[in-house]
């Protein structure tokens, strides 16, 4: 049987390629998968402990044994639709109606714009969570970012986060939108809006937003320095800025 393996961050300069076609044996599984990788690319070894895997865009365990025309990601730990849309403009009224909004985007994200898009009359608070490019990391002065993702399965995860969090906290409409490519200091790398009636229900759903989203979406993130560069695993985002507007 023939399946598709890709690699991300770290894992693509390890192996020197994004993808790769592999024949195997029926009722192969993604550990012996792994293994047979490993084996024609030993640095992989080193990551092994560390890697998550996904088949057919949901994540999955060493044992799960494989199909034909299966897609396998290795999928080191995250740093953290289709991509754009960069530039969030209103949309005709049934478009408005899903409660829910995830992007990926290579431009600037509109931070305005997608409050608009999502704020309704019913809302007493809207609360605007951003993560924001800082200049510097470990000591170290960060000239640029660069952010790549699984993109399939990144817009689908971060659905999955904000259909949970309308289920866990009563809040109206959620926003979530992450930048990819290269970012310059001060540029939001990520935003995420929460609409409610009340404050504390908006706050709490976007603290729980943002911590999800580090934790399970495919989003990687290079930090570049004067002296070099490299893929940072498993840390929360950069400078974050949080502010909330409530009506009186």
């Amino acid at each position: 049987m023939r399946v598709r393996v890709l690699f991300f961050g770290v894992l693509k300069e390890v192996v020197g390629r994004t993808e790769e076609q592999l024949q195997l044996e029926p009722g192969t599984d993604i550990g012996r998968l792994f293994d047979l990788c490993a084996s024609r690319f030993p640095a992989l070894a080193k990551h092994s402990a560390a890697l998550l895997f996904s088949r057919n865009r949901e994540f999955a365990g060493r044992s799960e044994r494989l199909e034909e025309g299966d897609e396998v990601a290795f999928l080191p730990p995250v740093s953290g639709g289709a991509p754009r849309p960069a530039r969030l403009v209103p949309q005709p009224e049934e478009a408005r109606q899903d409660p829910v909004l995830c992007a990926l985007t290579r431009e600037p994200i509109e931070t305005r714009s997608l409050v608009q898009l999502l704020q309704q009359g019913t809302d007493g608070a809207v609360v605007v969570f951003e993560g924001v490019v800082r200049n510097h990391s470990g000591g170290r002065a960060t000239r640029f970012l660069e952010y790549e993702a699984y993109e399939p399965m990144a817009v689908a995860k971060m659905r999955e986060i904000c259909e949970a969090l309308r289920q866990e906290f009563p809040v109206h409409r959620i926003g979530m939108v992450h930048r990819l490519g290269r970012l310059q200091i001060g540029e939001a790398s990520v935003v995420i809006v929460i609409t409610s009636e009340h404050r504390a229900h908006a706050f709490a759903a976007c603290r729980e937003a943002i911590d999800q989203l580090k934790r399970v979406v495919p989003i990687w993130k290079k930090e570049h320095f004067a002296d070099g560069a490299v893929w940072v695993e498993g840390e929360q985002p950069a400078t974050v800025d949080c502010t909330h507007r409530e009506e009186l």
